[in-house]
Protein backbone atom coordinates (compact mmCIF):
# COMPACT_ATOMS: atom_id res chain seq x y z
CA UNK A 1 0.00 0.00 0.00
CA UNK A 2 2.80 2.35 0.74
CA UNK A 3 4.22 1.40 -2.39
CA UNK A 4 1.55 2.32 -4.69
CA UNK A 5 1.12 5.54 -2.45
CA UNK A 6 4.54 6.73 -3.27
CA UNK A 7 3.95 5.77 -6.91
CA UNK A 8 0.91 7.75 -6.95
CA UNK A 9 2.43 10.81 -5.86
CA UNK A 10 5.40 10.58 -7.75
CA UNK A 11 3.26 9.95 -11.17
CA UNK A 12 1.12 12.99 -9.84
CA UNK A 13 4.01 15.46 -9.27
CA UNK A 14 5.40 14.09 -12.79
CA UNK A 15 2.20 15.39 -14.48
CA UNK A 16 0.97 12.32 -15.27
CA UNK A 17 -2.74 11.14 -14.98
CA UNK A 18 -2.91 8.22 -12.17
CA UNK A 19 -6.62 7.22 -13.38
CA UNK A 20 -5.71 6.67 -16.80
CA UNK A 21 -3.07 4.34 -15.73
CA UNK A 22 -4.76 2.00 -14.00
CA UNK A 23 -7.47 2.46 -16.89
CA UNK A 24 -4.74 1.19 -19.13
CA UNK A 25 -3.96 -1.58 -16.92
CA UNK A 26 -7.29 -2.89 -16.81
CA UNK A 27 -7.74 -2.51 -20.28
CA UNK A 28 -4.41 -4.83 -20.65
CA UNK A 29 -5.63 -7.43 -18.23
CA UNK A 30 -8.71 -8.02 -20.13
CA UNK A 31 -7.20 -7.97 -23.26
CA UNK A 32 -4.84 -10.78 -21.92
CA UNK A 33 -7.69 -12.82 -20.58
CA UNK A 34 -9.63 -12.38 -23.76
CA UNK A 35 -6.92 -13.65 -25.71
CA UNK A 36 -6.14 -16.45 -23.18
CA UNK A 37 -10.39 -17.51 -23.75
CA UNK A 38 -9.82 -17.80 -27.65
CA UNK A 39 -6.86 -19.67 -27.17
CA UNK A 40 -9.00 -22.55 -24.90
CA UNK A 41 -12.07 -21.74 -27.54
CA UNK A 42 -10.00 -22.41 -30.61
CA UNK A 43 -8.69 -25.12 -28.48
CA UNK A 44 -11.88 -26.83 -27.80
CA UNK A 45 -12.98 -26.54 -31.53
CA UNK A 46 -9.93 -28.31 -32.39
CA UNK A 47 -10.77 -31.23 -29.97
CA UNK A 48 -14.10 -31.37 -30.98
CA UNK A 49 -12.66 -31.80 -34.62
CA UNK A 50 -10.27 -34.62 -33.62
CA UNK A 51 -12.93 -36.34 -31.14
CA UNK A 52 -10.73 -35.90 -27.94
CA UNK A 53 -12.79 -36.14 -25.14
CA UNK A 54 -10.74 -35.69 -22.32
CA UNK A 55 -9.40 -32.50 -23.56
CA UNK A 56 -12.82 -31.50 -24.26
CA UNK A 57 -13.82 -31.95 -20.74
CA UNK A 58 -10.69 -30.12 -19.14
CA UNK A 59 -11.28 -27.77 -21.60
CA UNK A 60 -14.61 -26.70 -20.50
CA UNK A 61 -13.73 -27.19 -16.94
CA UNK A 62 -10.77 -24.38 -17.66
CA UNK A 63 -13.44 -21.70 -18.93
CA UNK A 64 -13.67 -22.43 -22.45
CA UNK A 65 -17.07 -21.72 -24.10
CA UNK A 66 -18.93 -24.56 -25.12
CA UNK A 67 -20.75 -22.56 -27.65
CA UNK A 68 -17.65 -20.95 -29.18
CA UNK A 69 -18.07 -20.88 -32.85
CA UNK A 70 -15.55 -21.27 -35.63
CA UNK A 71 -14.68 -19.33 -38.79
CA UNK A 72 -17.87 -20.86 -40.41
CA UNK A 73 -19.71 -20.29 -37.16
CA UNK A 74 -20.12 -24.16 -36.33
CA UNK A 75 -19.93 -24.59 -32.82
CA UNK A 76 -18.46 -27.93 -31.43
CA UNK A 77 -21.83 -29.40 -31.00
CA UNK A 78 -21.76 -28.76 -34.73
CA UNK A 79 -18.65 -29.91 -35.60
CA UNK A 80 -18.78 -33.49 -34.03
CA UNK A 81 -22.53 -33.45 -36.44
CA UNK A 82 -20.14 -32.92 -39.33
CA UNK A 83 -17.37 -35.00 -38.53
CA UNK A 84 -19.62 -38.19 -37.47
CA UNK A 85 -19.05 -38.60 -33.76
CA UNK A 86 -21.91 -38.97 -31.51
CA UNK A 87 -19.99 -39.98 -28.58
CA UNK A 88 -18.75 -36.40 -28.21
CA UNK A 89 -22.15 -34.69 -29.38
CA UNK A 90 -23.75 -36.22 -26.93
CA UNK A 91 -20.85 -35.04 -24.14
CA UNK A 92 -21.27 -31.97 -25.33
CA UNK A 93 -25.10 -31.91 -24.91
CA UNK A 94 -24.64 -33.51 -21.44
CA UNK A 95 -22.11 -30.05 -20.57
CA UNK A 96 -24.88 -28.23 -21.47
CA UNK A 97 -24.10 -26.94 -25.44
CA UNK A 98 -27.03 -25.27 -27.09
CA UNK A 99 -27.26 -27.22 -29.80
CA UNK A 100 -30.20 -25.02 -31.68
CA UNK A 101 -27.27 -22.47 -32.73
CA UNK A 102 -27.36 -22.05 -36.37
CA UNK A 103 -24.19 -21.82 -38.36
CA UNK A 104 -23.25 -19.03 -41.14
CA UNK A 105 -25.14 -21.62 -43.25
CA UNK A 106 -28.20 -21.50 -41.40
CA UNK A 107 -27.40 -25.31 -39.83
CA UNK A 108 -27.50 -26.36 -36.51
CA UNK A 109 -27.25 -30.07 -35.78
CA UNK A 110 -30.84 -31.36 -36.20
CA UNK A 111 -31.62 -29.27 -39.39
CA UNK A 112 -28.14 -30.57 -40.98
CA UNK A 113 -28.14 -34.39 -39.55
CA UNK A 114 -32.04 -34.28 -40.76
CA UNK A 115 -31.14 -33.32 -44.70
CA UNK A 116 -27.95 -35.58 -44.28
CA UNK A 117 -29.58 -38.62 -43.39
CA UNK A 118 -28.00 -38.73 -40.25
CA UNK A 119 -30.84 -40.52 -38.07
CA UNK A 120 -28.95 -41.34 -34.85
CA UNK A 121 -28.07 -37.56 -34.93
CA UNK A 122 -31.41 -36.91 -35.58
CA UNK A 123 -32.64 -39.11 -32.52
CA UNK A 124 -30.08 -37.58 -30.28
CA UNK A 125 -30.77 -33.84 -31.31
CA UNK A 126 -34.32 -34.92 -30.72
CA UNK A 127 -33.61 -36.05 -27.18
CA UNK A 128 -32.08 -33.03 -26.17
CA UNK A 129 -35.19 -30.71 -26.65
CA UNK A 130 -33.98 -29.59 -29.99
CA UNK A 131 -36.42 -26.31 -31.52
CA UNK A 132 -38.14 -28.37 -34.53
CA UNK A 133 -39.24 -24.30 -35.61
CA UNK A 134 -35.71 -23.26 -36.61
CA UNK A 135 -35.24 -23.22 -40.19
CA UNK A 136 -32.42 -23.50 -42.63
CA UNK A 137 -31.17 -20.77 -45.45
CA UNK A 138 -34.50 -22.20 -47.82
CA UNK A 139 -36.95 -21.35 -44.51
CA UNK A 140 -37.53 -25.19 -43.95
CA UNK A 141 -37.52 -27.11 -41.02
CA UNK A 142 -35.76 -30.20 -40.60
CA UNK A 143 -38.85 -32.15 -41.78
CA UNK A 144 -38.65 -30.64 -45.51
CA UNK A 145 -34.96 -31.87 -46.90
CA UNK A 146 -35.60 -35.05 -45.28
CA UNK A 147 -39.06 -35.65 -47.05
CA UNK A 148 -37.35 -34.49 -50.85
CA UNK A 149 -34.01 -36.44 -50.18
CA UNK A 150 -35.82 -40.10 -49.51
CA UNK A 151 -34.56 -39.97 -46.05
CA UNK A 152 -37.82 -42.64 -44.76
CA UNK A 153 -36.63 -43.31 -41.28
CA UNK A 154 -35.49 -39.86 -40.18
CA UNK A 155 -39.01 -38.58 -41.83
CA UNK A 156 -40.64 -41.34 -39.70
CA UNK A 157 -38.70 -40.38 -36.47
CA UNK A 158 -39.61 -36.45 -36.81
CA UNK A 159 -43.19 -37.27 -37.21
CA UNK A 160 -43.30 -39.88 -34.35
CA UNK A 161 -40.97 -38.22 -32.05
CA UNK A 162 -41.06 -34.74 -32.39
CA UNK A 163 -43.33 -31.72 -32.61
CA UNK A 164 -42.47 -30.88 -35.93
CA UNK A 165 -44.96 -28.40 -38.21
CA UNK A 166 -45.93 -31.32 -41.47
CA UNK A 167 -47.78 -28.78 -42.82
CA UNK A 168 -45.14 -25.64 -42.39
CA UNK A 169 -43.98 -23.83 -45.84
CA UNK A 170 -40.72 -23.00 -47.00
CA UNK A 171 -39.27 -19.94 -48.79
CA UNK A 172 -39.98 -21.88 -52.15
CA UNK A 173 -43.40 -22.46 -51.36
CA UNK A 174 -43.87 -25.96 -50.90
CA UNK A 175 -44.15 -28.04 -47.63
CA UNK A 176 -42.91 -31.69 -47.34
CA UNK A 177 -45.46 -33.80 -49.20
CA UNK A 178 -44.56 -30.67 -52.36
CA UNK A 179 -41.37 -31.54 -51.80
CA UNK A 180 -41.37 -35.30 -51.82
CA UNK A 181 -43.52 -35.33 -54.63
CA UNK A 182 -41.86 -32.44 -56.84
CA UNK A 183 -37.72 -32.92 -56.00
CA UNK A 184 -38.68 -36.78 -55.34
CA UNK A 185 -38.35 -39.54 -57.87
CA UNK A 186 -41.17 -41.27 -57.85
CA UNK A 187 -39.37 -44.28 -56.37
CA UNK A 188 -40.43 -46.42 -53.45
CA UNK A 189 -38.92 -44.27 -51.14
CA UNK A 190 -40.44 -41.37 -51.71
CA UNK A 191 -43.45 -43.09 -51.95
CA UNK A 192 -42.83 -44.15 -48.39
CA UNK A 193 -42.56 -40.55 -47.38
CA UNK A 194 -45.85 -39.71 -48.82
CA UNK A 195 -47.46 -41.92 -46.99
CA UNK A 196 -46.36 -41.62 -43.92
CA UNK A 197 -47.19 -38.12 -44.20
CA UNK A 198 -50.61 -38.29 -45.07
CA UNK A 199 -50.88 -40.29 -42.18
CA UNK A 200 -49.79 -38.31 -39.92
CA UNK A 201 -52.07 -35.59 -41.03
CA UNK A 202 -50.37 -33.56 -44.10
CA UNK A 203 -52.94 -31.87 -45.91
CA UNK A 204 -53.19 -33.27 -49.18
CA UNK A 205 -54.29 -30.00 -50.76
CA UNK A 206 -52.39 -27.84 -49.76
CA UNK A 207 -50.92 -25.73 -53.11
CA UNK A 208 -47.49 -24.18 -53.74
CA UNK A 209 -47.23 -20.86 -54.34
CA UNK A 210 -48.60 -21.51 -58.07
CA UNK A 211 -51.62 -22.94 -56.65
CA UNK A 212 -50.69 -26.26 -58.01
CA UNK A 213 -51.79 -29.14 -55.78
CA UNK A 214 -49.55 -31.95 -54.66
CA UNK A 215 -52.03 -34.45 -56.82
CA UNK A 216 -51.50 -32.22 -59.89
CA UNK A 217 -47.47 -32.27 -59.45
CA UNK A 218 -47.62 -36.40 -59.08
CA UNK A 219 -49.75 -36.21 -62.60
CA UNK A 220 -47.60 -33.95 -64.28
CA UNK A 221 -44.90 -36.58 -63.45
CA UNK A 222 -46.67 -39.60 -64.12
CA UNK A 223 -45.57 -40.97 -60.28
CA UNK A 224 -48.70 -43.41 -60.54
CA UNK A 225 -48.45 -45.00 -57.52
CA UNK A 226 -48.46 -41.24 -55.56
CA UNK A 227 -51.36 -40.08 -57.66
CA UNK A 228 -53.16 -43.40 -56.47
CA UNK A 229 -51.88 -42.51 -52.54
CA UNK A 230 -52.93 -38.81 -52.96
CA UNK A 231 -56.17 -39.47 -54.12
CA UNK A 232 -57.12 -42.21 -51.93
CA UNK A 233 -56.30 -39.79 -49.18
CA UNK A 234 -59.25 -37.42 -50.78
CA UNK A 235 -57.00 -35.22 -52.69
CA UNK A 236 -57.58 -32.88 -55.60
Amino acid sequence: MLRLSVLALALVLSGCDYDNLLVNKEQHATHTENREMDKRNQSLLAAAEQGDKEAIIKLLADGADIDATDDRGRTSAMIAVHTKQLAVFNLLVEKGANINIRDDRSDNPLLYAGAEGLLDFVKAAIAAKADTKLTNRFGGTALIPAADRGHVEIVKELLEHSDVAIDHVNNLGWTALLEAVILGDGGSRHQEIVKLLIAHGANVSLADSQGVTPLQHAKNRGYTEMVRTLTEAGAK
